[in-house]
């Protein structure tokens, strides 16, 4: 709150006071006072006045300023009146209580929501574990019944898939937590787990492997780092060049390893770089594969935050590397060792 912002709050008191100053000192004067009688009691009238105003500016300020360092460290701001003190003032007492009925609104709104959002989020689940069977049966029977159509029909039930495991890991990545199991795992077991997920859409587009030492262990959860590396083997398929060649290979940099998945393909502009991993952004790149949502990277960025897992992206004119970035814990490696 600034001065003059107070004083054009106390304009009326200003004006009814200085209004009475004057009367007084008309009625002395006429009855007889003398003039400097008059000009004293108006003069001590005035300090008084500037005593009581000051003294309430400053008040108020204090009081204010608490309430906005309170508000600030809310994470919810509507939770205010929880932590504040109980007005005494009349006027500040109704809007505290204002305030209150704000709060009681705002917390039924937000406690039917999650309700709403809880329910929708575990129709999507079972809907999902309810789709698996059927997309596991058709793949069985074109893998019992191989013929070019089927080897086909076995890609595109991959991407199937795919889209639907994107849907329940979205659904998921709020509380990870809740889900993810980190113990030791070899990243050349989650690394040729996720090429298998993605083996007929590799063979149809004619994709060469190569994955060179990967024999590294960290401490993740290999479900969630398998679906990670599914989503970037499918960008990497979706932006692909002629001659398509991914390839596998981990680095040891001071206390993490680094494992990097090199395309060869379109690569990513300069400019659309920063951005890649906003939710729904897909640059130029995405205007020529109209396939293109943007919930890949956002997703992939997203569960590895969760996980405490590094991402980065380089892209050089042509090709694009992504790496996954593993901190090495060394209490861990000491006690085992």
């Amino acid at each position: 709150m600034s001065w003059n912002l107070f004083l054009k709050n106390q304009l009326p008191s200003l004006l009814i006071n200085f209004a009475g100053i004057l009367a007084l000192v008309l009625f002395l004067t006429a009855n007889g006072n003398p003039i400097s009688v008059s000009l004293l009691i108006a003069i001590v009238w005035i300090v008084v006045m500037s005593l009581y105003g000051v003294i309430r500016f400053l008040t108020q300020k204090r009081h204010l300023c608490k309430l906005l360092d309170m508000a600030e460290q809310l994470e919810e701001k509507y939770l205010l009146p929880e932590v504040m003190e109980i007005p005494e003032k009349s006027d500040e007492a109704v809007y505290y209580r204002i305030l209150k009925m704000a709060e009681k609104s705002m917390l039924e709104k937000i406690g039917s929501i999650q309700r709403e959002r809880k329910e929708y989020k575990e129709y999507i689940e079972q809907w999902i574990h309810e789709v698996k069977t059927p997309i596991t049966a058709m793949k069985l029977l074109c893998e019992n019944n191989g013929s070019p159509f089927t080897r086909e029909m076995l890609a595109e039930l991959e991407t199937t898939n795919r889209f639907t495991e994107q849907a329940l890991y979205y659904a998921r990545s709020e509380h990870t937590e809740k889900d993810y199991l980190i113990r030791e795992i070899g990243l050349s077991d989650v690394v040729h787990s996720a090429i298998a997920d993605n083996k007929y859409l590799l063979r149809q587009n004619n994709v060469v492997i190569a994955a060179e030492n990967i024999d590294n262990n960290v401490y993740t959860d290999d479900k969630w780092v398998r679906f990670i590396l599914n989503q970037l083997i499918s960008n990497a398929i979706k932006y692909r060049t002629q001659k398509p060649i991914l390839r596998f290979f981990t680095v040891k940099e001071n206390d993490r390893i680094l494992l990097s998945i090199e395309d060869n393909g379109m690569g990513i502009a300069g400019s659309d770089l920063p951005r890649i991993f906003e939710k729904g952004f897909t640059g130029q790149n995405g205007r020529i594969i109209q396939s293109s949502t943007g919930i890949g990277l956002y997703l992939c960025k997203r569960l590895c935050d969760k996980l405490g897992i590094g991402l980065a992206a380089c892209s050089e004119g042509n090709g694009t590397t992504v790496t996954l970035s593993f901190y090495i814990n060394d209490f861990v490696t000491g006690v085992q060792g």
